[in-house]
């Protein structure tokens, strides 16, 4: 049984923002906060201790009042890059990661990726969307233990989420509502968000 202080939550803000311009995504207003304290507001009462990773403005992201850790490489390498810079830190057993541009997901994410996960090393959300099924990698739920084999994809070139979550053979935990997981990649899905 996994318990909540076993958990440490991580948001992910360490991405370009490429197709939002560029701009720091997990700056950006929605209802007149940060989208990442929307994300950092919903996990925290699901796990023991909070993180935030970022790669940029990293004074900004501090002033919210959790630790924050940067991508160990500087390339923009992606959510593994993320992951790993969470797994790194965490001291829990196990890290769950949620996206900063994502914040309205379940409010039992943690919970329900924990009764699911089994005897597998990790497990990740899934979505039915116009009846196929869609995998949301990034809320995923992880052992620390994991590390070192992330770190070596990472050494190798891997940067494919899926891929890596593949090999490590992961559990799939369905969620009805698709459009908890909605997430904003451009201003123009951020403001649909606001308007939800």
């Amino acid at each position: 049984m996994i318990e909540r202080h076993d958990v440490t939550g991580l948001v992910l803000a360490g991405g370009r923002g490429s197709r939002m311009g560029g701009v720091d995504k997990g700056l950006q207003a929605l209802e007149g906060e940060p989208l990442v304290r929307h994300a950092m507001r919903r996990l925290a009462p699901q796990v023991g201790a909070l993180m935030i990773n970022a790669n940029r403005n990293l004074q900004a992201y501090a002033a919210l009042g959790a630790p924050v850790w940067p991508d160990a490489q500087g390339d923009f390498a992606g959510p593994l890059a993320g992951f790993l810079a969470g797994l790194e830190h965490a001291t829990s057993d196990w890290l769950v990661t949620a996206p900063c541009d994502t914040p309205r997901f379940p409010t039992d994410l943690v919970q329900r990726l924990a009764a699911g996960i089994g005897a597998a090393p990790a497990a990740i959300a899934v979505t039915e969307e116009d009846g196929v099924l869609q995998r949301q990698p990034v809320f995923c739920l992880l052992r620390r233990d994991l590390r070192e084999a992330l770190a070596r994809h990472l050494a190798d070139g891997g940067r494919k989420i899926d891929r890596w979550l593949q090999e490590q053979g992961c559990a799939e935990v369905r969620f009805d509502d698709a459009g908890a997981f909605f997430n904003a990649n451009t201003i123009e899905e951020l403001r649909r968000l606001g308007s939800a």
